[in-house]
């Protein structure tokens, strides 16, 4: 795995750290197979529960690395893209910043400090939980160059934030700082400079403490209903969660024993 990547574990917790100081961690054509290698390694670990994905030097991802793509640019866009055509139904498809087409067993939690932008900005909402530093920052800033948005922005800000929302961010490109983010639903937390890994790495082992199989059910439904109709995806729902029912009704005695009470974890 190039340098530019680096995985860490923390008992249950896999941190993923992209570190490209010189470039504000864009990602150019290696370091996209590392993150995809390294989070399908993650998916695969039956001993990491969550992984964080982080970005070093103060730095989440500035997004495509400009520079590399102008490198490439004499192969032509057929020839550095043909590798990553994407048919619906691929398995383990990978994307142009790496892991932003697939769907892992598993959550990831961004934590977010400085530019989350253009591809970087797509990597973010590919995970399912942000944590931002106050500080920090989203923006489709490659709409001043023509990039497009092809790991996800135009899928997933929408159904995060609502049309409004996206259309705003997507047509402007402009800058969208924490407080924003957080008021609008981009951002589920905003903590002080610096605290984001921290933050992060303490939700991702709460998320690992709870009983991982009905968790797991009920994120797994959460991204599978989108479009179907309500009866299909209630009988979706019930087919991802009637297996862990053994699991409810033991937590159901715990409970009347006396743990947990109040909202205590």
């Amino acid at each position: 795995m190039t340098s530019s990547v680096r995985v860490e574990q923390d008992g249950p917790v896999t941190i993923v750290t992209l570190d490209r100081r010189e470039v504000r961690n864009a990602v150019d054509r290696d370091t996209a197979r590392a993150l995809y290698e390294a989070f399908v390694a993650f998916d695969a670990d039956r001993q990491a529960s969550v992984a964080v994905f982080h970005g070093a030097h103060g730095h989440f991802c500035a997004g495509w690395d400009l520079q590399a793509g102008a490198q490439l640019a004499a192969e032509g866009p057929q020839k550095v893209f043909t590798d990553l055509d994407f048919q619906p139904g691929q398995p383990q498809p990978r994307g142009p910043m790496g892991p932003s087409r697939l769907l892992l067993s598993k959550p990831v939690i961004a934590a977010v400090s400085g530019a989350a932008v253009a591809g970087g900005m797509e990597l973010a909402l590919w995970c399912d939980m942000r944590v931002l530093e106050e500080d920090a920052y989203f923006g489709v800033y490659c709409r001043r160059f023509g990039v497009p948005l092809i790991d996800g922005g135009t899928v997933r800000l929408p159904r995060l934030v609502g049309m409004g929302h996206a259309m705003d961010l997507i047509l402007t490109g402009r800058k969208v700082e924490a407080a924003e983010a957080l008021q609008m639903g981009l951002a589920n937390r905003v903590v002080p400079r610096g605290q984001a890994r921290e933050a992060a790495v303490a939700i991702a082992q709460q998320l690992a403490a709870f009983p991982q199989k009905t968790m797991l059910a009920d994120r797994m439904s959460a991204y599978r209903q989108w479009d179907l109709p309500i009866e299909q995806a209630l009988h979706q729902e019930w087919r991802g969660g009637a297996p862990c029912m053994a699991d409810g009704i033991a937590g159901a005695g715990r409970f009347a024993a006396g743990e947990g009470r109040h909202g205590k974890f």
